[in-house]
C-alpha cells in the first residue's frame, strides 16, 4: 500500500492550500461561524470555480471523476483550516445518494447543479431519536391520490438553511426488519409545508430542524424503488463518512500544530513551557490522536478506490479513530494553552466546536465499532 501524494494530488493540495490561505483566516472562520447562516457564498463560489463540487461526480454528469483519495486529500486542507462549506452534504453525500439510487433521468437532471455548485442540496435521515440504523427512521411518508405526503420531524441536519433541495429518507413501510420499507424522496426546500430552523447551542457547523408539515411529493420525486432504499444510502454515507474523517483528520493534525507551536513560545518561569514534562506529555496526546486519524483514514480511502471487499469496515475504523481522536486532541491542546485556549479570536475553540459536533455525524465510535463487530460477524 503507497499512501504518498501523487503529481495531482499534490497540485489538489496546493491549490486548495491557496485558497484557504487567502480566505480563511481565523477571524473570518469565527465571522461565519457567527453569522446566522453560517455559509458564505463568496467562499463557496470561489470552491466551485476550482471544481471541487464535481470532484467525484462522473464526467457524464457535469464532474471530473476524482477518486476518493483526492477528494480526501482536500478535505484534509479543509479541515486544517476549519472550512464551513455545505459541499459534504451536496457534493458528497447527496451526490451518491442520487448516484446510488436514481435512475439515468435523475441523474441528468440533478447530479450537474450539484457538481457546478448551482444548487446545494442537503441530506435529512436523523430524527428526535438520534441515530444513524435504519431502525430510528421513523418519519412517515403515505401515498395519496399518486403522491407521497410527508409528516414528520428531522433533526440536526447540516446546511438545510442554505439548501435548494433536499434529500429525505422516510418510511414508506413497516417492516420485520428495519432496512426494508425506506425511500428517498427529493423536496424543494421551498415547497408548502416545509420549515426550516438553525439550531442553536454550542455546535460547529450550522444543523437545522426540519418540519414535514403534509409535504406532497410527487412519484418522480422518489429516488430508485419504494421501500428500497437502505442498500444506496448505506453506501452514500460509507463514501461520505470517508471524506468526513479526512476533514477530521485535517483538524487534529490543526489542534496538535497550536499545541507544540504554543509551548515553544508560551514563557512561564524563564523557559518555554515545552520543557515541562506533563505540557509534552500532552503535546504527545495530540500528535498521536493526528497520526492515527490521518492514517487510518488514508487506508480506508486507499480500499475505497480499490473497491475492495473490507472497504466498509476500514470506513468504520476511520470514523471511530476520528470520533475519539478530534476531540482528544483538541482536549490536549486546550490544556497546553490554558485559560487563552477559551479566547474565540485564538481560534481553538473552533476546532473543539466541530470536534464535539462531527464525533456525531454519520455516526460516532460506539456505531461504528459496532458496525465492525457486524461486519466481520463477531457479534453473537
Amino acid at each position: 500500500m503507497d499512501l504518498s501524494l501523487s503529481e495531482t494530488q499534490t497540485m489538489l493540495q496546493n491549490t486548495t492550500k491557496e485558497l484557504m490561505e487567502k480566505e480563511m483566516p481565523k477571524a473570518r472562520v469565527l465571522e461565519i461561524d457567527e453569522s446566522p447562516s453560517g455559509f458564505a457564498p463568496d467562499v463557496w463560489r470561489k470552491i466551485c470555480e476550482l471544481g471541487l463540487p464535481g470532484m467525484v461526480i462522473p464526467e457524464e454528469y457535469g464532474g471530473s471523476g476524482n477518486s476518493y483519495t483526492d477528494l480526501g486529500v482536500v478535505y484534509e486542507v479543509l479541515g486544517y483550516y476549519a472550512c464551513p462549506t455545505p459541499h459534504l452534504s451536496s457534493a458528497v453525500l447527496c451526490a451518491n445518494a442520487i448516484l446510488e439510487a436514481g435512475d439515468s433521468s435523475q441523474k441528468k437532471a440533478l447530479l450537474p447543479p450539484i457538481a457546478s455548485g448551482q444548487q446545494i442540496f442537503a441530506f435529512a435521515s436523523t430524527e428526535p431519536e438520534y441515530g444513524w440504523d435504519p431502525g430510528l427512521i421513523q418519519m412517515q411518508a403515505r401515498r395519496r391520490n399518486g403522491t407521497f405526503v410527508l409528516n414528520g420531524t428531522k433533526l440536526f441536519v447540516p446546511d438545510a438553511n442554505v439548501a435548494d433541495k433536499l434529500i429525505v429518507v422516510a418510511r414508506t413501510a413497516k417492516t420485520q426488519n428495519p432496512e426494508n420499507g425506506l425511500t428517498l424522496f427529493v423536496v424543494d426546500r421551498a415547497a408548502r409545508g416545509v420549515s426550516v430552523r438553525v439550531m442553536t447551542g454550542w455546535i460547529g457547523p450550522k444543523v437545522c430542524e426540519i418540519n414535514f408539515d403534509n409535504v406532497e411529493v410527487p412519484a418522480s420525486g422518489v429516488l430508485g424503488g419504494v421501500g428500497r432504499a437502505w442498500p444506496a444510502v448505506e453506501k452514500a454515507m460509507d463514501k461520505a463518512t470517508v471524506v468526513l474523517s479526512a476533514f477530521m483528520a485535517g483538524g487534529t493534525q490543526k489542534v496538535y500544530e497550536m499545541a507544540r507551536d504554543y509551548s515553544q513560545t508560551r514563557i512561564a518561569f524563564g523557559v518555554p513551557i515545552g520543557t515541562f514534562q506533563r505540557v509534552q506529555d500532552r503535546v504527545i496526546d495530540a500528535l498521536n490522536e493526528a497520526d492515527a486519524t490521518k492514517w487510518t483514514t488514508y487506508e480506508a480511502l486507499w480500499q475505497l478506490d480499490g473497491g475492495m471487499a473490507e472497504a466498509p469496515i476500514g470506513i468504520s475504523m476511520a470514523k471511530a479513530v476520528a470520533s475519539v481522536g478530534f476531540p482528544k486532541a483538541c482536549d490536549a491542546s486546550h490544556h497546553v494553552h490554558g485559560g487563552i485556549g477559551t479566547d474565540l479570536e485564538m481560534g481553538l475553540t473552533q476546532y473543539t466546536k466541530r470536534a464535539r459536533t462531527l464525533q456525531h455525524y454519520l455516526g460516532d465510535a460506539i456505531y461504528h465499532r459496532k458496525r465492525m463487530a457486524r461486519l466481520m460477524k463477531l457479534q453473537g
